[in-house]
């Protein structure tokens, strides 16, 4: 590290007019970023952290905001520093992709669809490197081997939507390092992706930053991810920096109240270790409460058995059925009273599929799903919508699930309408009830979704869920997108009404902490297929499919001194699931390796 920052942000404040005035977005912030060093900035959603790293691309006009104090003092190649907050359009295009090179969170967003990877990858080289359309292309097909990107000559030619999610994230990567950026800033970009992918994608960052000495602004709420990658970390809160330090200080030892409470709500790897059953997490100004087990029940409420549900790929001048995709493929499972089994994987594994399929939103192609006694599968379409009186879903993007039209009042009270199970005043008891229950204000009945923030849509949506009185509860990533104390917050009130209605819930996530939190079994999918299904003491503690041992070691662990190293990571590409019409797969077969833990025999494909 050398002795001058390569940035100086000095008593950053930027305010954004609205229709109800002026509102602060970033008050009083300064902190440095020097050569080779990543400083994280963590925090809530509304702290500041994403406005800060606008601000210093210059991007944040863009967004009705405006830099009202502070400066902004950047160290350019050529040795003078420039103040980017009195910096012109001009000389910002000049800097940014050229020496500030910057992530987004969601790369299909970031990427246009309409433009080829070659096209997008050499236009930013072309402008500032003044170099020839050969030398640029030469340029990107070196910038993606470095990204690790599996046939980058083929990859030139392809379009954004025939990439996978960490695909793009590495295009995107790539995009922002082929300049060779003094700086670099990170938005996030690793929330969306699967635990394997991402521990990929922060040791290739963590590399390219050695490299080249470029600094890293990481913007992040995923402890986990800070322990893994930073040098020091900012905390911000409200708009003002609460706390600074090198990342061993911050964890071992965190000074200010919402650093401590902010840890306090992660979960970490390991924790439940030698625990029979799932607990609440232990959360800041809750140390005196007793922490009460949730034990599981011996009657079964669902059980599958050989479920199969694939989609038509079509093709050719008619349009006809030329292959299938595989997404789910001959899985069995049950889940009793009181109990939660959770359903782990990557992205494109089949667990979401699998979810919608047992309420039929996906129509199985074979298989059973046995409710309470009644096989679903074989309902007609008014049958099937009394049966899921007892099986409701929470979704994972709560404003899509929501109707943003709606007051909050009607939308809760929809399901009551619809089944005629309550009568007018019944039913405001009813959703007063459910509001105290999921510890939002009754005045927000009358609220639109917009009105509320995420963790609050997502308590709404589980109020919904719960206005039936369900036996099984699906949830699907339903606590992915949520900030790290909000998503505590949620957990415990999941685990809580588990305990006191005596809930099931399939949980569908990739979030191995959280599922070694509240789960009681736990199956791991890969390729359509579970791989292995046992209670979680045995899937985490005595792993036995070489996927699930892969996938337990890509977690980051909330801990600096535990870091993973790019060597230790070896992960295979994911086979496509997409076979030819007429391919008969095998039927899956297990061994039982312990009492209720099974391992997959046939060929998984990994």
């Amino acid at each position: 590290m050398l002795d001058n920052p390569i940035t100086r942000v000095e008593k950053l404040q930027v305010q954004f007019e609205t229709k109800d005035g002026t509102v602060t977005g970033v008050e009083d912030v300064s902190f440095e970023i020097y050569p080779g060093e990543t400083v994280c900035v963590v925090g809530e959603s509304g702290s500041g952290k994403s406005v800060s790293s606008l601000s210093l691309m210059r991007l944040v006009e863009f967004g009705g905001g405006e830099i009202t104090n502070g400066k902004l003092i950047f160290d350019r190649k050529q040795g003078d520093s420039i103040n980017l907050t009195e910096a012109n359009q001009n000389e910002m295009s000049g800097i940014r992709g050229n020496e500030i090179g910057m992530i987004f969170q969601e790369p299909m967003t970031a990427l246009n669809p309409v433009l080829t990877v070659e096209r997008q990858l050499t236009e930013g080289l072309r402008f500032h490197k003044k170099i020839s359309k050969r030398q640029a292309r030469e340029r990107a097909i070196e910038i993606l081997r470095q990204v690790r990107l599996p046939e980058p000559e083929k990859r030139l030619k392809q379009y954004p939507h025939e990439l996978s999610g960490g695909m793009r994230q590495r295009l995107v990567i790539a995009m922002a390092m082929a300049c060779e950026p003094r700086l670099l800033i990170a938005d996030a970009p690793t929330t969306a992706l699967d635990v394997t992918i991402q521990a990929e994608i922060l040791a290739l960052m963590d590399r390219l930053k050695r490299e080249t000495g470029t600094a890293v602004m990481f913007i992040t709420h995923d402890m986990a991810v800070v322990a893994q990658m930073a040098d020091r970390v900012v905390v911000m809160y409200r708009g003002n920096k609460v706390e600074e330090g090198k990342v061993e200080e911050i964890f071992e030892n965190p000074q200010h109240e919402y650093t401590q409470a902010l840890l306090a709500a992660v979960p970490k790897l390991g924790e439940m270790k030698g625990k029979s059953y799932p607990e609440p997490m232990r959360l800041l100004g809750t140390e005196n409460d007793a922490i009460v087990p949730i034990k599981d029940t011996d009657e079964p409420i669902l059980t599958v058995k050989n479920l199969t549900a694939r989609f038509p790929v079509k093709g050719g001048l008619f349009r006809r059925t030329i292959a299938y995709v595989h997404a789910v493929e001959d899985i069995s499972f049950d889940i009793k009273k009181g109990q939660t089994l959770s359903l782990v994987g990557e992205s494109g594994c089949g667990k979401s599929t699998a979810g919608r399929a047992l309420i039929r939103l996906v129509e199985p192609l074979a298989g059973s799903v046995n409710l309470d006694g009644q096989n679903i599968l074989e309902l007609s379409a008014k049958s099937m919508q009394e049966a899921r009186l007892n099986i409701q879903m929470i979704f994972q993007d709560p404003f899509a699930s929501l109707n943003p039209q709606m007051q909050l009042f009607d939308q809760v009270a929809e399901p009551l309408r619809n089944y005629k199970t309550l009568i007018n005043e019944d039913i405001n008891k009813r959703i007063e009830m459910l509001f105290d229950r999921v510890e939002l204000p009754r005045s927000f009945m009358r609220r639109f979704p917009h009105e509320l923030s995420g963790g609050q849509r997502q308590r709404v949506a589980i109020a919904r869920a719960l206005a039936l009185n369900p036996k099984l509860i699906i949830a699907d990533e339903a606590v992915s997108a949520l900030d790290v104390s909000v998503q505590a917050q949620v957990l415990n009130l999941m685990m809580e009404l588990q305990s006191e209605l005596g809930l099931s819930f399939l949980f569908i996530s990739h979030d191995m902490a959280v599922v070694e939190r509240v789960s009681h079994r736990v199956g791991v999918m890969y390729l359509g297929r579970i791989v292995e299904i046992g209670s979680r003491s045995a899937v985490f503690e005595n792993p036995q499919h070489d996927y699930t041992k892969a996938l337990l070691k890509a977690v980051p662990i909330a801990d600096p001194r535990k870091r993973k190293k790019e060597k230790d990571l070896n992960f295979k590409p994911i086979p496509s699931p997409i076979h030819p019409k007429g391919y008969n797969p095998e039927n899956s077969e297990y061994k039982e390796v312990s009492p209720d833990h099974f391992v997959l025999t046939t060929d998984s494909g990994y």
